[in-house]
C-alpha cells in the first residue's frame, strides 16, 4: 500500500475549513497526501465526493454516510464510509492516505530501517575480474575491484552497520564463468555464496545454461551425475556430497509446463525487526531467445510485470506491505561505467526493457533491483500510477554492490522513504577485511584448476579483439569462424564450406601481453581460450539452402520476423546481432528501413561464387544457434545434422594446426553508404 491510491487523472481538493486563509491542495497524479487534520477540513474526490471532518487533535474522522469503525492508530484499515476513531488520541495525524474508492489509510508512529544489499550478474568471478576506471575520462581503469572474498567483507561491514540486513542477487550467479568456477559445474560459486549471506536470487537467463534438472541441483545439492570434477569438498573444505544453495532460487515467471507450477517458489516473505517484507524474483521473459533450447525445454517464461501484479493480492493477505521484486532485466545509461558514474541515471533509461516493465507495476511495489545489462545505475522511474520508484543496478562480476536503506512504519509494515546507494567493491579499501575462510576456498579450487587452466595452447602475434567494425565483424570473431570451419569441413565431420558464429557467444579478448601466471607474451593459455568461449557448446553441421542463408542474415537485423513460430518476439532481434563468418565467405548490408531487406542476395558469396538460392549448403554453427538461439530460427530448419567437437576443442586445434595465429582481417562482411 503506497502513500495514496488515487487513480490517474483524480483530482482531490482539500479545503481547511477552520483556517482564515483557506487551503487547496489539487493533485494531477498520485502522491504524499500529508496534512495534519486537527482542524476542519473537506476533502473532495471526483466523481465521488466524501466529507471528512475532524472536531479535534487525533480525534474522529467522519464520513458522508455509513458505520462506524475504530482502530488503534497507528494501523492500517480501509474504510468505505462512516465514522473512523483513533484510539489512543494523538495529534497531529501525520500522514493520510485516500483511494479513489474513499478507502482512507491513516500513517504515523515509529519507523525501523532495513537494509538490503544487492548485486546482479555474478557469473562465478571468484577473484578479481580486474579493474575499473575512475571515469569516464579517465585513460585505463584504475581502481582493483571485486572478488567474492572482498564483497563478504563489504557485506559484513554493511551488516555492522544495521543487523536488519537481507542480500540478494538479481540473477545470473552462475553460467558463463570463469574457469576455476566452471570447471566445477558452479559448486565454488554456490558455497562461498552461502557463506557471503546471500538470502535469495532470483533465477537469471544463464543459470538455465545446462538445464533446468541442473539449475535444481544447485538448489538442493548432489554430485553431478557424471563430471569427475564434482563434488570436491574434500579438497576445498567444504561438505561432500555437494550442499547446494543455503539461499532461496525464486522463478515467479517460469512455469514447468508439465504441471503448470513455477520450477522455483514465486516469492519469498522475510521477517526483518517485525516486519514482513517480500521478495519477487524472476527473470526476462525472453530467456528462450538466448538460451540453448534445451536448457528451457519444458519451460513457459511469463510476462514480468504481469506476473508481479498477479502476485500483490497473495502477499497482501499474506500481510505483506513492504514489496521488493528482483529482475533479471535491465537497461543501459550512455555513460561509461566508472566509479563516478555508477550512481547515475542518464537518460532515465529511455526505450529499455525494465522501463516499460516498471511504468506496468502495481503501485503495492516499493523497489525493484534489476540486471542483466551489466550496468550500473541509480534511477527513480515511475509505476503504472505515476509514483517513481527506486529502480537499481550493480554492474556485474562483483564490482559494485547496491546499498539500499527503506524506512518503514513499524506497526503497519508500510514503506516510507528508499534510498539507494552503489558502492564499488574496491579491493584497496583498508577499512575492509576480506573473509579469509571464502578466500581459503577460492584458492583451493583454484589449485586443482591450476594446471589445466596454465596450459599453453597457441600462440598470437597481437592483440585479437572483439572491437567490431562498422560493418560488425571483429577480429576475434573472425578466428573462432575459421576454427569452426576448420573443425567441421572434413569429410565425415560435417563437409561444411561456411561457419557462423554468434558474437554473445565471445565473452573476452585475447591479449598478446602475458597473464599473472607467467606464460609469456603471446602465448594463449587454456584458460585464457575459455574465458572467450566458457560455455561448452558443441559444434554442429547442417544443410541450408542458398535461400535460407540469405534468410539467416535478414534474422541478424532487427525488425525481420520472416520464419518465426509463432510464440517468438513479434517485434524481432532487440538489436542487430551481426554473425562472426568464416574465411571465403561475405555478403554486403545496408540499412534500408525496410525488414528482411538489409542483405542483398547477390553479394552473398562463398569462395567469390555467388550463393545459389535454390542449392545446399553445409552450414557450420554451436549446438546454441542450431537450436534457434539468439532468434536465428532458420536454422532450427536445417536437414542432415551431424554434432560435432567442443567450440573450445576447435579453437585448440586452429591454434595447433596453424602455430602463430594472427588478427582476423575484418574483410568478409562489407557494409554500403
Amino acid at each position: 500500500m503506497k502513500l495514496n491510491k488515487l487513480t490517474m487523472g483524480i483530482a482531490l481538493s482539500l479545503t481547511a475549513m477552520s483556517c482564515v486563509n483557506a487551503e487547496t491542495i489539487n493533485l494531477a497524479r498520485p502522491e504524499r497526501v500529508k496534512k495534519d487534520l486537527s482542524s476542519v477540513a473537506e476533502i473532495n474526490l471526483s466523481p465521488t465526493p466524501i466529507s471528512i471532518s475532524s472536531a479535534s487533535p487525533g480525534g474522529n474522522i467522519t464520513l458522508s454516510s455509513g458505520s462506524t469503525t475504530t482502530i488503534a492508530y497507528p494501523a492500517r484499515q480501509d474504510i468505505v464510509g462512516g465514522e473512523i476513531k483513533l484510539s489512543p488520541k494523538l495529534a497531529p495525524v501525520p500522514e493520510v492516505r485516500i483511494s479513489s474508492a474513499g478507502n482512507i489509510q491513516l500513517l504515523g508512529g515509529p519507523t525501523t530501517t532495513i537494509k538490503i544489499v544487492a548485486f546482479n550478474d555474478f557469473h562465478g568471478q571468484l577473484e578479481s575480474p580486474g579493474t575499473l576506471r575512475t571515469n569516464p575520462a579517465s585513460s585505463t581503469p584504475n581502481v582493483a575491484v571485486g572478488g567474492v572474498d572482498w564483497m563478504a567483507g563489504y557485506i559484513a561491514k554493511l551488516k555492522s552497520q544495521n543487523p536488519n540486513t537481507v542480500v540478494v542477487s538479481a540473477g545470473d550467479i552462475i553460467g558463463a564463468t570463469p574457469l576455476v568456477s566452471a570447471l566445477f559445474h558452479d559448486e565454488g560459486t554456490i558455497e562461498t555464496m552461502n557463506r557471503l549471506g546471500l538470502d535469495f536470487n532470483s533465477v537469471g537467463n544463464h543459470e538455465f545454461d545446462e538445464g533446468k534438472a541442473e539449475l535444481k541441483r544447485m538448489q538442493t545439492g548432489g554430485c553431478h551425475p557424471t563430471d569427475p570434477n564434482t563434488c570436491r569438498g574434500v579438497n576445498v573444505g567444504t561438505p561432500v556430497p555437494f550442499e547446494g544453495a543455503k539461499f532461496k532460487f525464486l522463478a515467479a515467471n517460469v512455469v514447468d509446463t508439465a504441471n503448470g507450477k513455477t520450477i522455483f517458489p514465486s516469492y519469498a516473505i522475510k521477517v526483518v525487526d517485525g516486519v514482513r517484507v517480500g521478495f519477487i524474483g524472476m527473470t526476462l521473459k525472453e530467456t528462450p531467445t538466448i538460451v540453448t533450447p534445451s536448457g528451457v525445454a519444458g519451460l513457459e517464461f511469463k510476462d514480468e510485470a504481469a506476473t508481479v501484479n498477479a502476485l500483490i493480492p497473495q502477499l497482501r493477505a499474506r500481510g505483506v506491505e513492504a514489496i521488493v521484486v528482483l529482475i533479471h532485466q535491465g537497461g543501459v545509461v550512455p555513460t561509461t561505467q566508472s566509479v563516478s558514474t555508477i550512481n547515475l541515471c542518464d537518460g532515465g533509461l529511455s526505450n529499455s526493457p525494465i522501463k516499460a516493465i516498471v511504468n506496468q507495476l502495481d503501485d503495492e511495489v516499493d523497489l525493484v533491483i534489476s540486471g542483466h545489462t551489466h550496468q550500473a545505475y541509480n534511477c527513480q522511474i515511475a509505476n503504472k500510477d505515476g509514483r517513481l520508484i527506486s529502480v537499481t543496478s550493480a554492474n556485474a562480476q562483483g564490482r559494485v554492490l547496491t546499498d539500499i536503506n527503506l524506512t518503514v512504519y513499524k506497526a503497519i509494515g508500510e514503506v516510507n522513504t528508499v534510498t539507494a546507494n552503489n558502492i564499488v567493491v574496491d579491493r584497496t579499501n583498508a577499512a575492509i577485511t576480506p573473509n579469509a575462510a571464502i578466500k581459503s576456498i577460492v584458492d583451493k579450487y583454484k589449485t586443482i584448476a591450476t594446471p589445466i587452466a596454465n596450459r599453453v595452447i597457441g600462440t598470437i602475434s597481437a592483440d585479437i579483439t572483439r572491437a567490431l567494425t562498422p560493418a560488425g565483424e571483429s577480429a576475434l570473431g573472425d578466428v573462432i569462424a575459421d576454427a569452426q570451419l576448420l573443425e567441421t569441413q572434413g569429410v565425415g565431420f560435417g563437409e561444411a564450406v561456411v561457419a557462423f558464429m554468434n558474437p554473445g557467444g565471445i565473452r573476452a579478448d585475447l591479449t598478446y601481453a602475458q597473464s599473472a601466471v607467467g606464460e609469456g607474451a603471446g602465448n594463449v593459455t587454456y584458460g585464457e581460450a575459455f574465458t572467450v568461449q566458457p560455455f561448452g557448446n558443441t559444434l554442429v553441421s547442417l544443410t541450408l539452402t542458398g535461400a535460407q542463408i540469405h534468410t539467416l542474415l535478414e534474422q541478424q537485423f532487427t525488425g525481420c520476423t520472416v520464419g518465426y513460430p509463432a510464440n517468438a518476439p513479434v517485434t524481432g532481434q532487440p538489436f542487430n546481432r551481426i554473425l562472426q563468418v568464416s574465411n571465403g565467405f561475405s555478403y554486403e548490408w545496408q540499412e534500408k528501413g525496410t525488414p528482411c531487406d538489409n542483405v542483398d542476395p547477390a553479394s552473398i558469396k562463398i569462395n567469390g561464387i555467388p550463393v545459389d538460392p535454390a542449392a545446399n549448403y553445409r552450414v557450420s554453427v554451436n549446438n546454441f544457434m542450431a537450436d534457434g538461439g539468439d532468434q536465428l530460427y532458420v536454422l532450427t530448419q536445417g536437414t542432415n545434422r551431424l554434432g560435432g567437437a567442443l567450440d573450445l576443442d576447435a579453437l585448440e586445434n586452429y591454434f595447433s594446426v596453424n602455430g602463430l595465429v594472427a588478427p582476423g582481417p575484418k574483410n568478409r562482411i562489407n557494409l554500403l553508404p
